[in-house]
């Protein structure tokens, strides 16, 4: 028999938001948090015991390290193709440096297994998922977001991904200035669902 609290669980994944960095205090968030949240991402389902999660945590002056290569990265890049835009160099260059931690998000490929990529993908965004309800649990603000360098082959090595891992983007955590969350958006589960009972 369970002897978890259903009610607060079910609380705990409908009331889970994203909050956007604009919306964090300057408080840091402590560690401890940090490292539960990452511990907990440790215990998301994979495929084969293959653990795909790689995470890069910055905080402090690594946020600064942070923000100058993707915003360096970015101009490089840019550049070459001819469509740099100061705007988005100024925001990739100030966005890491309105959290309290920045978590790179990989997915490393175990080269003995032949796990299909779409599956370790998932157990990556499962892992993120647990970090995100950590977050929740603990009153403090987290964003999954997948813009700048993200998908940029350059920007790997940076994370220590080899050319076979992937980049899935970054979790930006934060201390709250508000405790008020938007109302939750979901159309109904029934819209979604087919029910085959013979």
């Amino acid at each position: 028999m369970s002897t978890y609290d259903k009610a607060q669980i079910n609380y705990l994944i409908r009331n889970r938001r994203s909050a956007y960095p604009a919306q964090y205090s300057s408080e840091p968030v402590a560690d401890e948090i940090i490292n539960e949240m990452l511990e907990n991402a440790n215990w998301a389902p994979t495929h084969r015991l293959t653990e795909p999660w790689r995470f890069v945590v910055f905080k402090g002056e690594g946020l600064k390290k942070l923000a100058t290569f993707q915003s360096e990265l970015y101009k490089e890049l840019a550049q070459k193709n001819g469509n740099f835009n100061e705007a988005t160099y100024d925001k990739l260059a100030a966005k890491p440096q309105m959290a309290s931690h920045v978590i790179a998000i990989g997915m490393a490929r175990d080269p003995k297994e032949s796990v299909p990529e779409v599956e370790e993908v998932a157990s990556v965004a499962m892992a993120v998922q647990n970090m995100y309800l950590t977050a929740e649990a603990n009153g403090i603000g987290c964003y999954w977001g997948s813009g700048g360098v993200t998908y940029k082959e350059e920007a790997k090595a940076f994370f220590g991904l080899g050319p076979n891992d992937k980049l899935l983007g970054f979790l930006y955590v934060g201390n709250l200035k508000t405790d008020k969350k938007p109302a939750g958006r979901r159309n109904p589960i029934e819209e979604k669902v087919k029910w085959v009972e013979a």
